[in-house]
């Protein structure tokens, strides 16, 4: 599989209608206008494509700096992300994000990257222990005040009223709903302290209820296997690509 970090603004129509085909696959409730429109909010996108040049997965992310209290911060938002479910014993999506992130880094120099997405699906909040040590919500830890005032000041500013700060749930106007098959947590996956907790905090993801989660992202807050895939990534995509 071949990865491709670009602008947005530079994705083609046609790779759009892809995007959307390959999106579609997995979630409902969504038409093109609305996705197309969510898409050109974000800067940045990464493809992948296998070797028959099929896309096989995306993710869009919007980068930005902004202020939260007395502190200038780099935000990395991640908007739809889809991979097919052909392919999802495959590493290469992870490997590849991971070197989007670092490339990020160094593009914004910066230490830290803050990284925020919206979670309706076990198998997404599952990828957060796997890869950070410093992540939330979690099972085992609060979350610390400081972090939270970030992510409700960063959920605030985009979702206004849909995000409930208490709860820290973000309920979409029109939300996308997972697809039979894709959305069930089987029962045996609850062992799993981790989708038991993503289950008790999100019970209405079945709705298409979103989770506002959170990482720090750094090297030194990666577990061994992210920082591995963190280093594999940033030959991925290095500073001249």
């Amino acid at each position: 599989m071949k990865g491709q970090f670009l602008k947005r603004s530079v994705i083609s129509d046609a790779t759009k209608a892809q995007m959307y085909r390959l999106f579609c696959s997995q979630f409902e409730n969504v038409s093109m206008q609305q996705f197309v429109a969510d898409l050109d909010e974000k800067n940045w996108v990464l493809l992948l494509h296998n070797k028959s040049g099929d896309l096989i997965a995306f993710s869009s992310m919007h980068v930005y700096e902004t202020q939260i209290g007395d502190r200038n911060v780099t935000l990395v938002y991640s908007g739809d992300t889809t991979v097919d479910s052909s392919t999802w014993s495959d590493s290469a999506l992870s490997y590849n994000i991971m070197g989007a992130f670092s490339w990020l880094q160094r593009h914004y120099n910066t230490d830290h990257l803050y990284w925020f997405l919206l979670v309706s699906g076990y198998r997404t909040y599952r990828l957060l222990p796997v890869f950070s040590e410093y992540f939330y919500p979690r099972f085992d830890a609060p979350t610390p005040q400081s972090i939270q005032v970030m992510m409700n000041a960063m959920a605030s500013e985009r979702f206004g009223s849909n995000y409930d700060a208490e709860s820290g749930i973000v309920r979409l106007d029109v939300p996308s709903v997972l697809k039979d098959g894709y959305i069930d947590i089987p029962e045996n996956r609850l062992a799993d302290p981790n989708v038991a907790f993503f289950a008790e905090r999100n019970p209405g993801h079945l709705q298409g209820d979103e989770l506002l989660c959170f990482a720090e992202l750094a090297e030194s807050k990666l577990t061994r296997l992210g920082k591995r895939m963190w280093q594999k990534g940033q030959k991925l995509f290095p500073d001249d690509a």
